[in-house]
């Protein structure tokens, strides 16, 4: 039963995106379209150029970001005040949601690969905010972003988090890769199963499948 396998967990990380709100809010979809216009204007290329070179960001080096800064030396935090810069009104509180993660024994954290700032934007418009004991973005793994396994190196040791008794919610199966090397429980949050070795559960329910760990 997942209960006996989560008994151990003391540190709970929950990416953002896709997983601490539901896919049907298209939030992302809001980042993605300021993603583009600022890979058009700074790059200046044209919007087909712009969508070609974020799918060729986002599979060699897991991100929009890391592809400008890798390829492009780009300084991430006008970009990230830029792409972030959207409105919340998709987003709606969960109380029952928010019940089960303050049920949730240990620590708490979010872990993202956008920026803290917008994260805790995130929390507020779904009523989680105070719920976690740490709020993590891509700033605090110095802009190396999941699935790098310096990225969780670096988040994880600044923590002091123990993976070895550490779970991991992410809507991108990627992200669990270095996770599960690493020792935690890893949880695919989506609506289609993915079946790497690395997806030890899946749920298209987080909030379900927090109440099948609680007493």
């Amino acid at each position: 039963m997942p209960r006996d396998a989560f008994s151990h967990v003391r540190s709970w990380v929950f990416d953002l995106d896709n997983t601490l709100y539901p896919p049907s809010a298209r939030l992302f979809d809001l980042i993605e379209v300021r993603m583009t216009a600022w890979v058009m204007d700074t790059l200046k290329v044209e919007r087909a150029e712009a969508d070609r070179l974020r799918s060729h960001y986002w599979q060699s080096y897991g991100t929009t970001l890391a592809g400008l800064m890798r390829e492009h030396g780009v300084d991430p935090g006008p970009y990230l005040d830029h792409v972030h810069d959207i409105s919340m009104d998709s987003l709606t509180p969960d109380p029952e949601l928010a019940a089960r993660l303050r049920a949730l024994p240990g620590r708490r954290i979010v872990y993202t690969n956008g920026c803290a700032p917008y994260a805790e934007r995130v929390l507020a418009a779904r009523g989680l905010s105070n719920l976690f004991d740490a709020v993590y973005g891509v700033e605090h793994a110095g802009f190396l972003p999941k699935p790098e396994q310096a990225a969780f190196d670096r988040v994880f040791g600044a923590d002091g988090l123990d993976p070895l008794v550490g779970a991991m919610f992410e809507d991108d199966p990627r992200n669990l890769a270095a996770p599960h090397a690493m020792g935690m429980r890893t949880v695919h949050v989506a609506a289609l199963r993915d079946p790497g070795a690395h997806v030890q559960y899946h749920t298209d329910d987080l909030g379900g499948f927090l109440a099948r760990l609680l007493p």
